[in-house]
């Protein structure tokens, strides 16, 4: 009988990939995946800990695995695990604890385990394993059978203030060219149609190893045959300028859609945030997109409530959305984490102030992401159609990231389709599929 495992993920998309990847290899040896809603024998949890909330989802998750199953093996691993694997440890039920420069050898440590019992700490606070890139192995295939993800890059050097990832990630490490192309040949013979770069700080990737930017990797992409698209999933304005935006417009397999984190619209969070451009300098950047595409597709992330806030800067940071004209803005209070600056300055602001910020940002961009939608109407984009939406409807995004839905027609699924945009409807829009 085979031995029955499960995973849990939380957080970013890397670590959503390195999940993939654990799978992959978990499958290779003849464990049987199941969902983490289910009796299993073991149960990996792949933490984040970005926030606050993130570390006490995690905890809550030990809890309910432990309550599936008390006598499974619970292997915890991610960021939450990295930066605190004293406090991970310590939960009941936990067996294993395993840093993020050590993701890879679960299979060995699970079994290594199950072997001797007790509770075993692999790699977690040894800043030592986190200044080389260590891979996760070539993946076949996703969940999705349209979008595939693939880690290019992984560590930070940016140290905002707030943010604890470069402490859990370690230093920039970029993966070799030649892997990341023959990744994206498996997914694409697997009939993936659009691959998703994604990393720590992926406007980082190539820093380590000799190039200037992450461009080389996109130019060999997008000479590769095959009909597909290139998605990045976020640039880092800390890291890129308008010069070097531009300098990706030409690649035909790009995407016309870039999530930019802005994380506040006022110059002074921002230089309390350690962020290291203005305002000005990400609108120059907006503007550059838009003019090469007027509907170019841009999301970002912004932080209220940071410490030292007024009113004012949070009107700036509303204000920043309609200048943008964001197609979709992830909104997050601010949560103190330990070991940051940001922690440890004063004016930390209430939590009802940053509750109230939190859903007067969410109202106001829902607002501006649907005046983007119907500035978009009688538009042609071509949309990459995943699945049935229902009976009736099948849906997928356009390549500027606007979600799509049309009648259903089964033999346009995993496809490019040229859609004419309608109308705004639910969270994007209707469109009519135009035959070519």
């Amino acid at each position: 009988m085979s031995i029955r495992i499960a995973f849990h993920t939380l957080g970013c998309k890397v670590n959503q990939y390195e999940t993939e990847a654990l799978k992959e290899k978990f499958m290779q040896l003849g464990y049987e995946i199941v969902s983490d809603e289910e009796r299993a024998d073991i149960y990996v949890i792949n933490t984040c800990t970005v926030t606050n909330l993130a570390d006490r989802k995690s905890r809550q998750f030990i809890r309910k695995a432990r309550r599936l199953n008390e006598d499974a093996v619970i292997a915890v691993t991610g960021c939450y695990a990295e930066t605190d694997p004293d406090e991970v440890s310590s939960i009941e039920g936990v067996s294993l604890v395993c840093g993020t420069g050590e993701k890879a050898e679960l299979p060995k440590y699970i079994e290594e385990y199950m072997s001797q019992k007790g509770v075993v700490v692999k790699g977690a606070g040894d800043r030592e394993r986190l200044d080389s890139y260590h891979s996760d192995g070539i993946i076949t295939g996703m969940d999705s059978r349209t979008r595939a993800y693939i880690k290019i890059e992984e560590g930070c050097d940016r140290f905002c203030s707030y943010c604890i990832i470069p402490y859990a990630r370690g230093k920039v490490r970029s993966r070799s060219l030649a892997e990341i192309k023959a990744e994206t040949q498996g997914l694409l013979d697997r009939g993936f149609k659009e691959i998703v770069l994604t990393g720590i700080n992926t406007a980082l990737y190539g820093k380590d190893i000799g190039f200037d930017g992450i461009e080389p990797l996109i130019a060999e992409l997008d000479a590769m045959p095959e009909n597909f698209r290139i998605r990045l999933s976020s640039l880092e304005p800390t890291v890129i300028n308008k010069e070097q935006v531009r300098s990706l417009l030409k690649y035909k397999k790009l995407c016309p859609h870039l999530h930019l984190s802005i994380q506040s619209g006022s110059d002074n969070t921002l230089s309390s945030m350690a962020r290291r451009y203005t305002r000005q300098e990400y609108l120059e950047i907006v503007k550059e997109l838009r003019d090469f595409d007027s509907h170019y597709g841009i999301t970002t992330d912004i932080i209220v409530g940071f410490p030292g806030e007024s009113e004012e800067d949070f009107a700036e940071s509303l204000s920043i959305c309609d200048e943008a004209k964001f197609v979709k803005v992830h909104a997050f209070k601010y949560s103190p984490r330990r070991g940051t600056r940001a922690a440890e300055m004063k004016n930390q602001v209430h939590g009802e102030i940053k509750n109230r910020r939190s859903q007067a940002l969410i109202s106001h961009a829902e607002r501006v992401s649907e005046d983007f939608r119907r500035s978009c109407e009688g538009s042609v984009r071509t949309v990459l159609f995943e699945e049935l939406d229902g009976d009736a409807l099948m849906c997928g995004y356009t390549d500027n990231y606007i979600r799509v839905y049309t009648r259903a027609d089964e033999s346009k699924l995993n496809e490019f389709c040229k859609v004419k945009l309608d109308k705004v409807y639910k969270d994007g829009m209707k469109g009519v599929i135009i035959d070519e």
